[in-house]
């Protein structure tokens, strides 16, 4: 394996930096920062910069590598000192992040040590070091992300994932610039990283790109997905070789998938079929080959889809599934906003998950308290599960918070639900009972006045007989939806939990 070394002009400009005791704040008016390149030491530790903002900011997270740690990652309006640590690089390694602050972007590059490119096949860099710079040839597989830059590069030896690429600049989300198209042959150098057990090559820069004589032009329909009963897809390409082309149908997809008929000539087509899914969405990359007069092989590629039936789960079964493409559907009650607008936290009684920026969410559809469905896939970021590519689908009860006097004069309605708040005490009035260890039967007590909360479920979808999983005790603090109604002259609460406090 062939080893070369390089200093890049911005590693230089952060190592320069990192030396300096100047710090001059740069660029936006919404948000400013002391120097937008961090330099670490190739030994490991920290460094810091000072970040000014008008307003609330964040870190996207989906851009801080598992080797870095960044503290804070949002914030509000002030100044802040911003820690940036990595334990110590084999070889060195660059991250390019952004900050966001009122719809504007400062970009962050952080450097640690010096690159080495190391030239090696997909199967070397799968198989090497985390961190370690490599320069790979192979063909552009299939394609992710247009904006980013992420797409599957394959050799003979396997293929290798490819998360951001760099434009001509070195610039990000600019991918469409470089003219790259499923199966062009290529060679590109970046920093090896693995998320979530999948291996990435990380920001890459393009190095040469040699354009194929065989090119998916499009698709009948035009999404290239079949039906849940089944249905067929017909692949447009063209060809630039007198040789013809070949199909492959990946193993694991021959089950399900099959070819109908190919035609030839310059303006090939292929059409796919597939039965009725019994299951979950399923997809499958399907590989067209060529060679031309001197046995160069060229290859194009397409991902041809089929809807599935939603699989209907609680959380802990979703929380079990693998990361893929199925979907599924979640019923629970929304029991935290995640970072305002990003998403929320939906608990049933088997747990709790993050719902990651569902379709058109703002911030302002649903509430602390409101029972929602859900559906989407199962994803995950740093090895937290969460649902992603998601909607709400639907918002069963929504349940406006209010204090425990006005709850005792609503009217008896068991299909409206409210957000109330109060100390776990003894209950007193005729009829009442006391029982934390099972049922959760006790008073609920504000500054407003106390009622009987007669049983809590431990999320929604459960049973009663539940309450002492959740540890609770005389004194705690606890918040539940609750319905009203009133048996015998009892004014009583039946709730859901949502969260607690411990008494100190």
């Amino acid at each position: 394996m062939k080893l070369r070394y390089f200093i890049s002009f911005f590693a230089l400009i952060a190592l320069l930096s990192s030396c300096s005791d100047e710090e001059t704040m740069t660029l936006l008016d919404e948000l400013k920062v002391s120097s937008s390149y961090v330099g670490i030491d190739v030994n490991g530790g920290s460094n810091n910069i000072i970040l000014n903002a008008n307003g609330a900011w964040t870190f996207d997270q989906d851009e801080i590598p598992e080797w870095l740690t960044v503290s804070p990652m949002s914030g509000g309006a002030g100044e802040y000192g911003i820690t940036f640590t990595a334990p110590a690089a084999p070889d060195g390694r660059t991250a390019v992040l952004h900050v966001e602050c009122d719809g504007k972007q400062q970009t962050i590059n952080v450097i640690q040590g010096l690159a080495v490119v190391s030239e090696a096949t997909c199967a070397e860099v799968n198989a090497g070091p985390e961190s370690k710079t490599y320069r790979v040839t192979g063909t552009v597989d299939r394609i992710i992300n247009t904006t980013y830059g992420n797409w599957y590069l394959r050799d003979e030896t396997g293929e290798v994932y490819i998360y951001g690429t760099l434009d001509a600049k070195g610039q990000t989300k600019n991918f469409l610039s470089l003219g790259l198209e499923v199966g062009d042959i290529v060679t590109v150098e970046g920093p090896k990283t693995v998320y979530n057990g999948t291996v990435e090559l990380v920001d890459v820069t393009v190095v040469k790109i040699q354009k194929s004589l065989v090119k998916v032009e499009g698709y009948d329909p035009e999404d290239a997905t079949i039906p849940v009963e089944g249905g067929n897809v017909t692949v447009n390409l063209s060809c630039k070789t007198n040789n013809g082309i070949s199909v492959e149908i990946p193993d694991e997809a021959k089950d399900w998938l099959g070819i109908v008929s190919v035609s030839g000539g310059a303006e090939p087509t292929v059409t796919f079929h597939a039965n009725a899914n019994p299951g979950g969405d399923r997809s499958a990359n399907v590989v067209f080959k060529t060679t031309d007069d001197k046995g160069q092989e060229y290859t194009a590629s397409a991902t041809i889809n089929q809807k599935g039936a939603i699989v209907a789960a609680t959380v802990a079964e979703f929380l079990e599934a693998p990361v893929g493409d199925t979907q599924y559907r979640l019923n629970g009650i929304v029991v935290g906003l995640y970072r305002e607008n990003q998403g929320f936290y939906l608990r049933d009684y088997t747990g709790e998950t993050l719902i990651y920026r569902p379709e058109g969410f703002t911030g302002t559809e649903v509430k602390v308290g409101d029972v929602v469905t859900v559906v989407g896939k199962r994803g995950a970021y740093k090895d937290s599960p969460q649902m992603v590519s998601g909607m709400i689908e639907e918002i069963n009860y929504t349940a406006k918070a209010i204090s425990i006097a006005e709850f005792r004069n609503l009217p008896d309605d068991k299909e409206a639900y409210y957000l109330i708040s109060g100390e776990i005490v003894t209950a007193t009035e005729e009829g009442s009972k006391n029982d934390i260890e099972q049922y959760g039967n006790f008073n609920l007590k504000d500054e407003t006045g106390e009622v009987y909360i007669y049983g809590v479920y431990t999320g929604w979808g459960g049973q009663k007989g539940h309450f002492g999983e959740l540890g609770l005790t005389w004194g705690d603090q606890i918040t539940i939806i609750a319905y009203k109604t009133t048996y015998k002259g009892l004014v009583e609460g039946v709730g859901y939990y949502i969260s607690h406090e411990k008494a100190e």
